[in-house]
């Protein structure tokens, strides 16, 4: 029997609750086990009801998720979180990801990413919805005239992630440089890199250099 992925719902809005557990119940794998309407019983629920991943709002009453996920960062909890908010605000977007987040989406990508993002993330890994990972990149390029815009097309090998990591490599950011920049571990920033030169049949970091300036990733 497959171990179904346990997930905690924390919202002050009963019907996203509700709407959210019909959609997560349509996952084989997924087990809604509980939800909080404010931040002052969430971490007590997700240690009752052993979820593996809370979802988690910021804006709650009595306690706010910022409050709420310090009290998992100084407690101690094996639960990820991934934090589903209205806001999409930089300044939170790092200081939740510093408190142990290991997920961010807005609530207009919430439908199209949810299921994606706990698969993602009970995996080990992080993930952003494509807005959220959008804005982080930008903010960072705008400091970095080295950086060219490059939209993303659907027929080109590499995601959009991918096209975010060649673009830092083969500007000899370190991989803690980019796990940093982007908030995502060194382990991911490993694991992105060695998809990139799989891909694109590369074997040096100079070939990924080579292949970010013929591909006007990067201005020379």
């Amino acid at each position: 029997m497959i171990q179904k992925i346990k997930i905690h719902l924390a919202d002050d809005h009963q019907v996203l609750i509700d709407g959210l557990t019909n959609l997560l119940q349509t996952v084989s794998d997924f087990e809604v086990v509980g939800s909080s309407l404010d931040g002052t019983t969430v971490y007590d629920d997700v240690l009752e009801n052993k979820a593996d991943i809370l979802i988690l709002d910021i804006s709650m009453p009595k306690k706010d998720g910022i409050e709420a996920l310090k009290e998992f960062n100084q407690k101690g909890s094996s639960c990820k979180v991934i934090i589903l908010s209205s806001y999409d605000d930089l300044k939170i977007i790092k200081e939740v990801m510093k408190l142990g987040a290991k997920g961010y989406l807005t609530k207009k990508s919430a439908g199209e990413n949810i299921i994606e993002a706990i698969e993602a993330v009970y995996q080990g890994q992080e993930y952003f919805s494509d807005a959220v990972r959008e804005k982080i990149f930008n903010a960072f390029i705008q400091n970095n005239p080295k950086l060219q815009p490059h939209p993303y097309q659907e027929n080109q090998i590499l995601s959009p992630r991918e096209i975010e990591i060649i673009k830092l490599i083969a500007l000899e950011y370190s991989g803690k440089e980019i796990s940093e920049e982007l908030f995502i571990s060194s382990n991911t920033v490993e694991t992105h890199r060695k998809n990139i030169m799989r891909k694109l049949d590369i074997k040096s970091t100079i070939g990924l250099v080579k292949y970010a300036i013929k591909n006007n990733l990067i201005n020379p």
